[in-house]
């Protein structure tokens, strides 16, 4: 029992790499900003609230995924990537995303998927920008001025939402269908 959890947790992690690597891409591209939040890391989130029974792992793997991409698209695009004013707001809306998907998400269904993606990037959006509204002098501190930031947020929210879509497909099919071919991939355990 403890090998068929093993190779379960490995295969959750490999669904992960993959979209850790795809996001390291993504400033290769000639126009980094036409990708720059069309990427996996939402549906990193989701997944990991949707799979990972073991809640640290839940909400640990969404983080130290998001921090270890912020660190190398720092090395790669300049430090203004990681740490800036207001970063720990999007830290705790990836935490919160991984919520929304241990409690929307109880049986692995499109329908549950879809809605707690739709969930998690609202959850996104509003945290976020609230950090990027408190943490730079772009918007007045005013319930005006919120407004106004997560206004011109949505064509990036909008990527997000597109990047988390199809990156949640991919993962959720994916695991799905080789769930269904490879039975030991199924949870016998609490540990994934």
């Amino acid at each position: 029992m403890e090998r068929k959890s093993n190779t379960r947790v490995l295969v959750l992690l490999l669904f992960i790499a993959v979209v850790i690597g795809l996001r390291m891409l993504a400033p290769l591209s000639p126009d980094f900003k036409l990708f720059a939040n069309f990427s996996g890391l939402g549906a990193v989130a989701i997944f990991s609230g949707s799979y990972f029974k073991n809640k640290f792992s839940g909400y640990v793997l969404p983080i130290l995924v998001l921090l270890l991409s912020d660190l190398g698209l720092a090395l790669m695009m300049g430090e203004s990537y990681v740490f800036y004013p207001g970063w720990y707001y999007t830290y705790i809306a990836f935490a919160l995303m991984v919520l929304a998907a241990q409690i929307l998400v109880k049986k692995v269904n499109v329908a549950n998927v879809f809605v707690a993606t739709l969930v998690g990037v609202l959850i996104h959006w509003i945290v976020s920008d609230f950090g990027m509204w408190l943490g730079f002098d772009t918007y007045p501190k005013t319930l005006a001025g919120f407004w106004e930031c997560l206004v011109a947020a949505i064509p990036f929210e909008l990527k997000f939402l597109y990047g988390t879509l199809v990156y949640s497909a991919i993962m959720f099919m994916g695991f799905e269908v080789l769930k269904s071919k490879f039975p030991s991939l199924k949870q016998h355990s609490a540990i994934a």
